[in-house]
């Protein structure tokens, strides 16, 4: 059980920064939409542990070897669109930092296809597959609200520059991610 929750813990992380960004950069964040990102975050961080157990080995190898560039790529297309959205500036709030179905459904992917990886794995360890893809659910669910309300209070102190820095948190994680799949 302590290794199902660390493993949850690890893939959380991801969730809890996008989070702590979105909770700075959407205006009137508040507990409803830290909620609304806490059940896609953990929803799908349930259901790829569950997708991958499903898929073993076969697939894999595919899986691995592009899912930090799927990632990558979706983080840092949301990131740069937030980047220029808040150096064009003008008056209106920009589309990207809204938390509409599309946006949670694009980010909720990009920060949980290492849980499918880690649930092609599960498939060949002695693991319950259904509670540990619970607990990774859970544990998503918790962080990414705990993340929203955080980024709500630093956006209080940030307001003018906080799509800038929802941008640049974004963009910096796609490339941790990138960073630690092809250095390791």
């Amino acid at each position: 059980m302590l290794s199902i929750l660390l493993i949850a813990l690890s893939l959380a992380l991801d969730a809890f920064a996008v989070s702590v960004s979105s909770g700075i950069s959407v205006p009137g964040f508040g507990w409803k939409q830290a909620v609304k990102m806490g059940i896609w975050f953990g929803a799908f961080q349930c259901v790829m542990p569950l997708l991958g157990w499903f898929l073993g080995s076969g697939v894999s190898q595919y899986i691995e070897a592009v899912d930090h560039w799927i990632a990558f790529g979706l983080l840092a297309f949301i990131g740069g669109k937030m980047l220029l959205d808040a150096l064009r500036g003008g008056g209106d709030e920009p589309e990207s930092t809204d938390l509409s179905p599309r946006r949670l459904c694009v980010l909720a992917i990009a920060t949980s296809i290492d849980a499918l990886a880690v649930g092609v794995s599960m498939a060949f360890m002695n693991v319950d597959i259904l509670l540990s893809a619970g607990v990774i659910g859970l544990v998503a669910f918790g962080m990414s609200v705990a993340g929203g309300l955080v980024g709500r209070r630093l956006g209080g102190l940030f307001q003018r520059r906080a799509t800038l820095a929802g941008g640049v948190v974004l963009i910096g994680i796609g490339v941790k991610i990138l960073v630690e799949h092809l250095g390791g």
